[in-house]
């Protein structure tokens, strides 16, 4: 007070440029100046004590806070304040959208609908991670009771809201259009399971339940074939004689007695032995 008391009227000076610059190049240099003071320090690591230390320190921030606000009475929320509510809404609604200026729409390209759908699903991995944990409920015989007539309701109610309808006549061409659109759905269809199951494998987990009916099948086998070996066994198949087989039969054991015997190799060494007296005998 003393020191107001002792300044005398000032002049009012307008703040031009030069000033706004100056006191800008003040603020810097004393930035400046402040960091060249503060010396080097030594980072220290973030230990699992001091950590401790930080959530005791905001827990005892909010028990301090908490303590600190005194007692309040709770007030009824009334159709009055309800009605006040809902005006403050719409009024924020209402000047949020006036202060929209004019926009250029876009047009919705197959990469904008490809980023949707990737939030939708980003979004819908980010809900149900944030879900806490449950407790399931029994469907009691009531709570069915209560389900199918708000079913009923809701479908009455659907049934009220639609207008008379005019009832086209079913025509050849509209036939036409349902069997041709029900062999386009058949074909993409087809093309779908072409592209994603045909010529995959289904894979089985090799469980020891597996494993066991595995070795099962596998001594059934062995055991039906071998009765089924007992059975023909000792037996044989009749098999009629006639000229054609028993010429086959002996020409394949001729064959059979010159490769064992080498027959087939003397006969050929004769052969040559005779071509070589035949050609002593033109010569001498």
């Amino acid at each position: 007070v003393l020191y107001r008391e002792s300044v005398g009227m000032g002049t009012p000076t307008p703040v031009t440029p030069e000033m706004e610059r100056v006191k800008r190049n003040q603020e810097i240099c004393s930035s400046v100046l402040y960091k060249e003071n503060i010396g080097k320090a030594t980072p220290t690591p973030v230990t699992p004590e001091m950590e401790r230390v930080k959530r005791n320190q905001e827990i005892i921030s909010s028990v301090l806070y908490k303590e600190n606000v005194g007692k309040v009475t709770p007030t009824p929320i009334t159709p009055e304040m309800e009605r006040v509510k809902r005006n403050q809404e719409i009024i924020s609604s209402v000047l949020y959208k006036e202060h929209l200026g004019r926009a250029t729409p876009t047009p919705v390209t197959p990469e904008l609908e490809r980023a949707k759908r990737s939030q939708e699903h980003i979004s819908s991995v980010g809900y149900r991670e944030g879900l806490g944990k449950a407790t399931p409920t029994p469907v009691t015989p009531d709570m069915e009771r209560v389900k199918r007539n708000q079913e009923n309701i809701s479908s009455v109610l659907y049934k009220e809201q639609l207008a008379k309808g005019t009832p086209t006549p079913l025509t050849p061409e509209m036939e036409r259009a349902k069997r041709n659109q029900e062999n386009i759905s058949s074909v993409l269809y087809s093309d779908s399971f072409r592209k994603q199951v045909q010529g995959k494998a289904a894979y089985v987990l090799d469980t020891p339940e597996m494993r066991r009916v595995r070795e099962t099948q596998k001594h059934i086998s062995t055991v039906k074939y071998h009765e089924d070996f007992e059975k023909t066994k000792g037996s044989f198949t009749p098999v009629v004689t006639d000229p054609i087989t028993e010429r086959v039969k002996k020409n394949m054991q001729d064959f059979s007695d010159i490769s064992y015997r080498g027959i087939q190799r003397r006969v050929v060494e004769m052969e040559r032995k005779r071509v070589d007296q035949d050609q002593e005998n033109l010569t001498g």
